[in-house]
């Protein structure tokens, strides 16, 4: 993988940031500080410079933080997102189609969900559990059964035949006599 430097570095800052502001220490800071200003107020005669003062400087942090925030919640979300895409690649009775579901449309999800929720009461009768595999096993499991149905359709060239390997199934030609 590349490292931009730049990117890399607000990458490391705005996750630093987002972790320390959600701390308990963040947040003593932040009482400390609206509690100093609470006690300043008789001393600047509750003046609106005052008032401006926590106004503005609560509005900048906010404004700034949701974009922090974000960031890391984006990011957060896609490495969720592929460690779920990995276990149901992995998964030999798992469909593929539901890697990278969140790219599907509103109404392609509710048919996934409907299929998901029969599938659900289906599952209260039957308790098989299933084998976990590895991507490489899933791969070689999906381009086997892709061939397969290439096969049914007869679409696969008469001179080839399958030969097995270690990592995925290979054509190769027939020899002609």
């Amino acid at each position: 993988m590349t490292k931009n430097v730049p990117h890399h570095f607000f990458e490391k800052f705005a996750s630093t940031i987002t972790l320390f502001t959600g701390s308990t220490v963040a947040f003593l800071l932040a009482f400390g500080l609206v509690l100093v200003w609470g006690l300043t107020g008789p001393l600047f005669h509750y003046s609106e410079n005052w008032q401006l003062v926590i106004n503005t400087g609560t509005t900048i942090v906010t404004f700034l933080m949701v974009f922090l925030i974000q960031k890391t919640q984006n990011k957060d979300s896609m490495a969720m997102q592929i460690k779920l895409d990995e276990l149901i690649a992995a998964s030999d009775l798992a469909s593929n189609r539901i890697v990278s579901v969140e790219n599907m449309t509103k109404n392609d999800l509710k048919v996934i969900r409907k299929y998901y929720a029969k599938l659900s009461k289906l599952a209260h009768r039957d308790e098989k559990l299933t084998v976990s595999h590895s991507i490489d096993e899933a791969e070689r499991t999906h381009d086997i059964k892709k061939q397969k149905r290439k096969a049914k359709m007869g679409t696969m060239h008469p001179g080839l035949r399958k030969t097995k390997t270690k990592s995925k199934p290979k054509f190769e030609k027939t020899k002609t006599p």
